[in-house]
């Protein structure tokens, strides 16, 4: 699951100048490495998440990434929904800001109990209640994925539903003790060792992950950008 950051301003306000270390495997942003990961890049992934260039690679799309920094605040009566979504077009608003060359895709996930939003675990204490709130519980995952291209940006929004099964106090403290869990969204990471705590999954497994992948595609169509180019 895609880390969910602390609220912070930055990208979202300021433009960006970009410039290339000809001694650098990539750009310079924002004091932020932009590595390019595939030549020819036809996108910018505003992230810095392994696991979404990682589901980004599966569609073949080569793109270039980085990190972007937005205001992450969770508004007084905002719907999760609307929340998450509107992270996603700031990251690629911002991302637009640093690389005007390419179109930018970004995204947001949420794990939501109870109509409220789980960040990451404070710290132990915290990160071990988390997971006695989730245990033998269903909860939701929202994740919203944007396209930004010049005056044109469209969004995308995937909702699953994760079951998990009893987790006893000795397994928490297991897992928690993994070191797992201690920057995930929820604080748990379904491609990784919560995998077996996990009873039912409806929705998207990508999306959960931190890029709804169905949802991606949608987009990148849609923009007319052509997947798996990447694999010539």
């Amino acid at each position: 699951m895609a880390k969910r950051g602390t609220a912070k301003r930055g990208m979202a306000t300021r433009a960006a100048s970009c410039a290339v270390d000809s001694g650098s495997p990539g750009l310079w942003i924002m004091g932020s490495w932009i590595l390019t990961a595939h030549p020819n890049p036809v996108i910018f992934l505003a992230s810095a998440s392994p696991r979404r260039r990682i589901l980004l690679d599966q569609l073949g799309v080569r793109h270039l990434w980085g990190i972007v920094d937005v205001d992450e605040t969770w508004l007084p009566g905002e719907p999760a929904e609307r929340y998450t979504v509107r992270l996603a077009l700031a990251k690629a608003r911002a991302g637009r800001l640093a690389q005007p060359r390419l179109p930018v895709l970004a995204a947001d996930t949420a794990v939501v109990l109870d109509e409220e939003i789980m960040g990451k675990p404070r710290d132990r204490a915290h990160g071990l209640a988390m997971l006695a709130n989730l245990s033998g519980r269903s909860h939701r995952v929202l994740s919203a994925v944007a396209l930004v291209a010049g005056e044109r940006e469209a969004s995308r929004l995937s909702v699953s539903t994760v079951s998990f099964r009893v987790m006893s106090e000795a397994e928490r403290l297991a897992y928690w003790d993994t070191g797992e869990p201690a920057d995930k969204a929820g604080g748990y990471a379904i491609q990784g060792r919560a995998a077996a705590f996990v009873a039912h999954l409806a929705g998207s497994y990508s999306g959960v992950m931190g890029l709804p992948l169905y949802e991606t595609a949608q987009l990148l169509e849609e923009f007319g950008i052509a997947l798996w180019t990447g694999e010539n």
